[in-house]
């Protein structure tokens, strides 16, 4: 594994939050993408220092993120290894002001999520999470005096915090709901045990599942790589596991078309 520290990508993602919070607290102006997606300038601006960070701390190390994504298949096919990067997920939920907005980075190798990390700047919350070390969370993640990874894990609380109950809770988009989700979800219904669904926003779902909040999230719709890396870096440190709905497989990744297939998220 790349010596990524965990530490160096709080760093980072708490510069990306302070720029999303500088916008998120004023009026503001949103842009349509070509595929009709939202986008702001706090996207715009935590994509610049996620990008300078990480340059700046790895710089042998590629960067694939959501707002810089041109980069064509025949350049990043060879990648060994490679940061996944969305500077501002759940732009949705950051027009509505409802705070469930995040940064995420994840560390890809050999095609698969090693490590990642999801800060909700609206909430101070930072989880992270990498193969062989567990997956934790750290709130108040601002005010947080660590000076190095060791620190940071001896702050946190490690995942999963909640154990499963009597009852089924299923997390689901707040802004995406197909109706295979909804027939998932109608399935779980017609066992013995209660079901509960819990909306979020963002990758907060993959958060709630590692946290043991919620046994499953159900994606039956379109998502992009950068969407899902960090969380399933979470998911699978946690424990937990993010299949793909057609063969049941591991989620992977540097596809050459970066929209993913359906996937389940489960405990």
């Amino acid at each position: 594994m790349a010596d990524v520290s965990l530490k160096t990508l709080l760093d980072i993602s708490l510069k990306a939050g302070r720029e999303i919070l500088d916008v998120y607290k004023r009026d503001f102006s949103v842009e349509t993408k070509d595929d009709d997606s939202p986008l702001t300038e706090a996207d715009q601006r935590a994509h610049q220092t996620i990008k300078r960070g990480l340059q700046e701390a790895y710089e042998s190390v590629p960067i694939l993120s959501e707002e810089g994504s041109e980069i064509p298949y025949a350049e990043r096919k060879d990648w060994k290894a490679f940061f996944l990067v969305d500077p501002l997920d759940g732009t949705k939920e950051f027009i509505k002001k409802n705070g469930e907005f995040t940064v995420n980075i994840a560390l890809i190798e050999d095609g698969y999520p090693v490590m990642g990390v999801i800060y909700a700047p609206a909430l101070d919350t930072f989880y992270f999470g990498r193969t062989g070390l567990g997956a934790f969370k750290l709130e108040e993640a601002s005010q947080a005096t660590v000076a190095d990874e060791d620190g940071l894990v001896g702050a946190s609380v490690q995942l999963p915090e909640v154990e499963s109950g009597d009852v089924i809770n299923v997390v689901a988009s707040r802004s995406h709901m197909s109706e295979e989700t909804e027939a998932f979800i109608d399935g779980l219904r017609s066992g013995e045990r209660e079901v509960d669904v819990v909306s979020a926003g963002s990758s907060l779902k993959f958060c709630l599942v590692a946290e043991g909040k919620a046994n499953y999230y159900p994606r039956y719709a379109p998502t992009m790589e950068w969407d899902t890396g960090a969380g399933q870096a979470i998911v699978e440190a946690a424990g937990e596991t993010v299949l793909r709905y057609e063969d049941n497989e591991r989620f992977y990744y540097n596809r050459e078309d970066l929209k993913n297939g359906w996937f389940l998220v489960k405990r």
